[in-house]
Formats: structure tokens, C-alpha cells, sequence
């Protein structure tokens, strides 16, 4: 999660709860308490929030400011971007195929894009997907074990890999946390990388599915390069980028417009 996603759910938690303790901050997101205080330093320069009591609390006037509803809009918009690079993969998923789904909020949705397919085998370690999917009886879902992450709904670590391995599905999709040519697909948490990498592993064609916003994101675990990328799904490609990927991945922007395929 980068910091400003974390910062808006930071604000938005501290609008439902009124005030919220540095630890208790610290324990949602899994990280430091010098990681949230840093998050609460920016939330307060910016008369969002105010230190209290070993915590933080909502400044005596806010009701719901302006800048909330701008991370808002942002988050909006990118839901958007997801939601129609999910629809162009879905419709890129023949009926009956076998269908290895990582995590993430991108991958979520594409499991609720492939609500109206009519025979699917899915295999996952993501609850969020299983549930998107749970009203469709001809969609078969294959959940794996593992230890349960309360914040991602989702379960990693070995079991995971093992799961993954045990099969060979047609078509395995995956998300990334940040991008970058040098080092290819990056996560923030090595569990992650390390279910991803089982998916693009046993799969006959590896799917990316990611936005331009993932250039500039950083990220530290190692996934995979682009060489293990079939079919790289996004909204927009820089001419710069494109350049810099192997010739065997198939670009697809998925923009308002006409989406357009580049066999680079």
C-alpha cells in the first residue's frame, strides 16, 4: 500500500471512529509506529487531523474536509481505469478455460467481470475473488489454505506456493505493486511475490494486468521480468516504456477508446 492510499484510510478511519490509537494505526496496516507517525505528521501539517491523547483525532471543526473528497475522486477514478482493463481481460477468457487468480484489488475485479461466464474452473488465494464469483454455480472455485491476512482478505505463505504448483491452469492473471524495466514486476510483500510467481509458473498463458501508476511506484520484492509476461494489459503505455519491454509480450491498452493490441 503506498502512503497515500494509507493516508486516506488513516483519515477515513479516523472519521468513523473519532479518535484511533498510533498502535492500533500501526497494527491495521502492518507497519511501524514511526511509519504512522510520519503519515499523522503530513495529516496534521495539513489541518486534517491533530494529535491527542497517544493518538490522533479529528480537528474541532472537521465534518468532512475538502482533501478527503479528493482522495476520493482519485481513488474514483482509479477504480474506473480498473474496473475496464477487468472487462477487456475478462473478455479475453474463453468459456470453460482454467483461471489461476493472484491478489489485489485489480484481480478483484476481474473476478467480478467474469460473473456471467457460464463454466470456469478457478484456482485462488484470494477470498474476495471467491466471493465475487460465489452467485455463479457454474463457476467452479478452488480456494487455497494458508495464513489468513485480515486487511487483504486473502491467505499467503507456503501453502499458497504449494497449491498453485499442484496445478497447470490455462490462463493465470496477476497484478504487481510497482513496475520498472530494470527489475520487471515488484510487490511489497515477498509472500505475495512468492504467489505470484507459482501462478506465472504453472500457467500456459501469464496475463499482467496493471496501470501506468505502477511506473512510479516502489516497491522492494522481487516477481518476475517482463520476459515471463504473455499478455500485459493496461490503460496507457509511454512510447518510452513500450520500447524498453521484450518483443514477445503482447501489449493491450485498454483506454476509453477503442482498446488497441500491440504485438511489439
Amino acid at each position: 500500500m503506498s502512503a497515500k492510499d494509507r493516508q486516506r484510510s488513516i483519515l477515513e478511519w479516523v472519521h468513523e471512529q473519532e479518535h484511533v490509537e498510533v498502535e492500533d494505526i500501526a497494527q491495521r496496516f502492518g507497519v511501524t509506529t514511526q511509519t504512522i507517525r510520519r503519515d499523522i505528521n503530513k495529516l496534521c501539517e495539513l489541518g486534517l487531523l491533530r494529535r491527542r491523547y497517544g493518538g490522533v483525532s479529528l480537528p474541532a471543526s472537521a465534518v468532512a474536509p475538502p482533501s478527503i473528497a479528493c482522495i476520493q475522486d482519485d481513488r474514483v477514478r482509479n477504480v474506473l481505469v480498473k474496473q475496464h482493463m477487468a472487462r477487456r481481460v475478462a473478455a479475453d477468457i474463453p468459456e470453460g478455460a482454467t483461471v489461476s487468480l493472484g491478489v489485489g484489488s485489480t484481480i478483484e475485479l476481474i473476478a467480478q467481470a467474469l460473473i456471467h461466464h457460464q463454466s470456469l474452473r478457478i484456482m485462488t488465494n484470494n477470498f474476495s475473488v471467491a466471493a465475487a464469483l460465489s452467485g455463479n454455480s457454474g463457476i467452479e472455485v478452488i480456494v487455497s489454505g494458508g495464513i489468513y491476512r485480515h486487511d487483504h482478505h486473502d491467505v499467503v505463505g507456503p501453502e499458497v506456493t504449494s497449491f498453485f504448483s499442484s496445478f497447470v491452469s490455462d490462463f493465470g492473471i496477476i497484478s504487481t505493486g510497482s513496475m520498472d524495466q530494470q527489475n520487471g514486476l515488484m510487490d511489497y510483500d515477498i509472500r505475495e511475490a512468492e504467489a505470484s510467481r507459482a501462478i506465472i509458473t504453472n500457467t500456459r498463458a501469464r496475463m499482467l494486468v496493471a496501470d501506468h501508476s505502477k511506473w512510479t511506484q516502489n516497491s522492494h520484492c522481487k516477481v518476475a521480468s517482463f520476459k515471463y509476461v504473455d499478455r500485459f494489459y493496461t490503460d496507457t503505455l509511454p512510447q518510452q516504456k513500450s520500447a524498453g519491454l521484450p518483443g514477445s509480450v503482447t501489449i493491450i491498452e485498454c483506454g476509453k477508446s477503442a482498446p488497441g493490441i500491440n504485438k511489439h
